[in-house]
């Protein structure tokens, strides 16, 4: 029995975008479209088939510790860069003043996602998710640079919407208007969930 569980939820690719420099600025680039290999996107601060591990990490790993490399790409969704404009009172939020890889719509409650889950595109391309990308406050001093006095609620607006980070299972390459089809375990969700987080 396949472990993964192709579904009718689809998404299509809205933008595109890279990140060249992220010791410079978290700013990514428009990218009309986007060839992955398995390290990821080439000149991407985020590519690679390993990593230094950071802070998200260090309960597992002491920080620069060499890791694989699951945070290749950063997926938002456009619904919830919505809802993260609206709570912070402001009229839109540029998806490349968060450095934003791939923004998608039509997938609801997008950032909650299980963790394998996978996005196939149109040439076989597939990401996996590995996990929530939880708001910090990197893309709020990018935010503050281009609205004065928003930035700083930018982290509490995108808690629970700051989307996913993935990495490439299979190469092929992205466009805006790629319809991604959504795969997700099937299995059911661990029972002992709770306990072990309040542990």
């Amino acid at each position: 029995m396949p472990a993964l569980k192709p579904t009718d939820f689809t998404a299509k690719i809205t933008w595109l975008g890279r990140v060249a420099d992220r010791e410079s600025s978290l700013m990514a680039e428009p990218l009309e479209e986007m060839e992955l290999s398995f390290a990821g996107l080439a000149g991407e601060a985020h590519g690679g088939l390993t990593r230094p591990s950071c802070s998200r990490v260090v309960a597992q790993h002491p920080r620069g510790t060499e890791i694989r490399n699951s945070r290749q790409i950063s997926i938002l969704s456009a619904e919830e860069l919505a809802g993260i404009a609206a709570e912070m009172g402001v009229e839109q939020l540029d998806p490349a003043w968060l450095g934003a890889s791939v923004v998608v719509e039509g997938i609801p409650d997008f950032t909650h996602l299980p963790p394998a889950s996978r996005l196939q595109g149109p040439d076989g391309v597939t990401l996996v998710i590995d996990m929530e990308n939880r708001p910090c406050n990197l893309p709020a001093r990018v935010v503050e640079q281009h609205l004065p006095g928003s930035g700083r609620g930018f982290k509490a607006a995108a808690k629970g919407r700051r989307g996913v980070t993935a990495w490439v299972e299979r190469p092929g390459v992205l466009r805006p208007g790629d319809v991604l089809r959504l795969h997700i375990p099937d299995q059911p969700a661990w029972a002992h969930i709770e306990a072990a987080r309040n542990g």
